[in-house]
């Protein structure tokens, strides 16, 4: 029955290697104990302690061949010396005055064969945990050198990533301003007809006055100035819209806010009045230089001041009225603030009006707060809205005193 579940369960090369083993174990006992008696019988005279040399061939089986290899080494040597070394010689029989001495060696000889059988197993399982841990080891550094080069990969997808949204940033940033641009074309003709305007009057005054018999000089002498302090206005009507719409590396400079808010009220003074708004402007005096870029701070300070008109236009039961207030913090801030008397923004949306591509305007693209928000924290700052129970809305932002920012 155990030769069929043999048969049945266990697969033939186990068996055969097994056999195998079995036979090459008995094979080196005989061997070694064969060995033994040789050297024994040609030493006889010298060799006291027989015994010894069996229990060596013992030790030398169960070394190599195992527990089973040690076991038949033990019992070949038990035969071998009775049959040639105890009394009566060649004879199988052991009497009772050797019976202490043969069981020692037998006990000695199967605890040998236990204890090598024991460390060879301690040395096969200590080998194959480090085959093992050696396997995993090479997994483990396989798993962390992919990990490494996904992440490597993921790194340099994401440097590139950052690299063309600062390119869409900057882009995005021009887009707006070209827009803001196409809204202040009339106020640009407007702004730029008053001082040609005057140029030609005064040309034809200085004109008039050279016909003369004689000519007026001093007369001349004030319509040239005239001449020349509108053609100076309206180069920088050109310096201010052309530095506007520049595209390039900017450049910081340390700068009074005041004058800043000046220029862009000067640009946009022609609309400002076509649409009856009215500045109000609270502008505190000796205000700490700021280091700011002054082409980005007249974007967000014109695209609040637009936003601002255009948010009192639906407005006529009330005076439309822009307030613009600078002034200093105890926290070493700079604060700007633009207040209108329009329609206000509905309090679900104060925080909304600064996501990109939200707008509340039919024409608008809604990137205008969202690129101001990012210029001023660029800066070091914050913008804000603000809204309360009077008519319109208040847009606030801070400049750091010290010039802290990433633009």
């Amino acid at each position: 029955m155990q030769n069929l579940i043999l048969r049945f369960y266990v697969p033939k090369s186990v068996r055969v290697s097994t056999v195998s083993r079995l036979l090459s174990s008995h094979l080196l006992a005989a061997i070694s104990v064969g060995m033994a008696v040789i050297v024994a019988m040609s030493f006889e005279s010298v060799i006291k302690h027989t015994a010894t040399l069996f229990l060596c061939s013992v030790v030398l089986s169960s070394w190599y061949g195992g527990l089973w290899a040690g076991i038949s080494a033990a019992l070949m040597s038990v035969i071998a010396l009775d049959y040639w070394f105890l009394p009566p010689l060649y004879a199988l029989g052991i009497n009772l005055e050797e019976a202490p001495d043969v069981i020692a060696f037998v006990t000695a000889a199967f605890f040998v064969s236990w204890l090598n059988e024991h460390q060879n197993r301690t040395k096969a399982s200590l080998r194959l945990a480090r085959d093992e841990l050696d396997m995993k080891v090479r997994e483990r550094t396989y798993e962390l050198k992919r990990a490494n080069d996904r992440l490597q990969s993921e790194i340099a997808e994401r440097r590139a990533a950052e690299e063309k949204l600062i390119q869409a940033r900057i882009e995005t940033a021009r887009i707006a301003r070209l827009i803001t641009m196409d809204k202040l074309a009339a106020s640009i003709a407007h702004e730029l007809n008053q001082p040609l305007g005057s140029i030609v009057v005064s040309a034809d005054a200085c004109s008039h006055w050279l016909d003369l018999k004689p000519p007026n000089l001093n007369e001349v002498r004030q319509a040239v100035e005239a001449i020349i302090r509108d053609g100076t206005r309206a180069s920088s009507v050109v310096t201010r819209f052309r530095d506007l719409l520049r595209l390039g590396k900017r450049l910081r400079e340390r700068l009074d806010i005041n004058d800043v808010i000046r220029e862009v009220i000067a640009l946009v003074d022609g609309e400002l009045r076509r649409s009856n708004v009215f500045i109000q402007s609270e502008m505190t005096g000796s205000l700490p230089l700021l280091y700011v870029d002054r082409v980005l701070l007249h974007q967000v300070i014109l695209n609040l001041v637009m936003n601002a008109m255009e948010a009192m236009l639906a407005v006529d039961n009330r005076a439309r009225v822009l307030r613009i207030q600078t002034q200093e913090q105890h926290s070493n801030n700079v604060l700007i603030c633009i207040q209108d008397s329009g329609v206000g923004i509905e309090p679900q949306n104060v925080n909304r009006i600064f996501e990109a591509f939200y707008t509340t305007k039919t024409e608008g693209i809604g990137m205008g707060l969202t690129i101001s928000r990012s210029i001023i924290e660029a800066h070091g700052g914050r913008l804000w809205a603000v809204t309360s129970e009077m008519p319109g809305c208040t847009f606030c932002f801070t400049l750091p005193v010290d010039g802290k920012g990433k633009v």
